[in-house]
């Protein structure tokens, strides 16, 4: 396996964000990341204008996110070639997209904040549908704005990178609830506008800059293939390689701001072969989870969504004895850090 860091959602002036598309992507290379995913609100300009592919070192993909009439139910659609209309409901352009061949992902769905009125929640309702890959799992911008008070948002907006803690516990439930029925996968999010705001009525002030929120939530993804930057073929093998791998689930998000979560591993191993995030292993003699961390930390494990145990180190094993599906959270000096993708055994 390859394994290639990224950022994903992403806005540019062709929605509501302030940064050129190109100027985000070199911005992306300087901070060494191998790939950003481009998400601008209903509109894929940005790929229909040619802006998809290499910049430095760094693999631009285009994709856009969706909502419906009422500027609810956002969806972060992946390998498409058409923004559908926001005159549908929710479970009608998630169909689409995967009617397409597309991916995609419910955007910040349990979001509550309340602390700006002209920015208010947008949650995702419409959960009668099974269409969807995934869940954006951990969003900076929604935890930023929900955490936001009178009393620190000073301290807020000087330190954006601080005040992100963990996922919201309701959005790690349902993840796991429904895991349970079908695999669902989790991704992280930048949700990165680089919105300028005025301060005290005179000082204008960066709230999110790009190369900021890239050093706070990505999306590490694990290739079954090289990438390079060599030609129209290569491109196209990069882009399916990324979205393959976000569709299977051979992924996981971290915040770097607690460190570089490069090089983190969660397997399955059984005498017969080893199984990676987003894979099923059969149900059948011992089963092995083995954990790598790149720096010591504490790896818990979750079962069915429960706490069930905790060990601290850098290579980690566990048994898994019963059916079921089974995730890794890493917590690093208390804070969150990594979180992986389930394995599920038996199902």
């Amino acid at each position: 396996m390859y394994e290639y860091v990224g950022a994903i959602h992403i806005h540019s002036v062709y929605s509501d964000g302030s940064g050129e598309v190109k100027d985000i992507a070199n911005l992306a290379s300087e901070s060494d990341l191998d790939f950003i995913i481009l998400t601008d609100h209903n509109t894929l300009r940005a790929l229909h204008e040619g802006y998809e592919g290499w910049y430095g070192k760094t693999l631009l993909l285009v994709g856009c996110e969706i909502n419906d009439k009422e500027n609810k139910n956002h969806y972060l659609a992946f390998g498409v070639n058409e923004a559908f209309s926001t005159r549908l409901p929710a479970k009608e352009y998630v169909k689409k997209v995967k009617d397409s061949g597309g991916i995609g992902f419910l955007a910040h769905p349990h979001e509550k904040r309340s602390s700006m009125k002209e920015h208010p929640p947008y949650p995702w309702t419409e959960w009668d549908t099974d269409d969807f890959t995934g869940i954006e799992i951990w969003n900076h911008m929604s935890e930023w704005m929900e955490g936001l008070t009178e009393q620190n948002k000073y301290n807020y907006f000087m330190h954006p990178l601080r005040s992100i803690v963990e996922p919201a516990k309701e959005t790690l439930q349902t993840w796991d609830r429904l895991n349970l029925k079908r695999k669902v996968v989790g991704i992280g999010g930048v949700d990165a506008h680089a919105h300028k705001v005025n301060l005290f009525g005179f000082f204008e002030l960066e709230v999110f800059p790009y190369k900021v929120l890239f050093k706070s939530i990505r999306t590490h993804v694990l290739s079954t293939n090289e990438w390079n930057s060599s030609g129209d073929q290569a491109l196209l093998n990069a882009k399916s390689s990324a979205y393959e791998s976000l569709r299977e689930g051979r992924c996981f998000f971290s915040n770097f701001y607690h460190g570089d979560a490069k090089g983190f591993k969660f397997v399955a191993e059984t005498n017969c072969r080893t199984f990676n995030m987003g894979e099923s292993v059969p149900m059948a003699g011992e089963v092995r989870l083995k954990i790598n961390v790149p720096t010591s930390a504490d790896v818990r494990l979750i079962y069915n969504g429960n706490l069930i145990n905790t060990k601290t180190g850098t290579d980690v094993e566990f048994n898994a004895l019963e059916k079921g599906i089974y995730r890794i959270e890493v917590f690093k000096n208390n804070n969150a850090w990594i979180f992986s993708n389930h394995i599920r055994l038996g199902l």
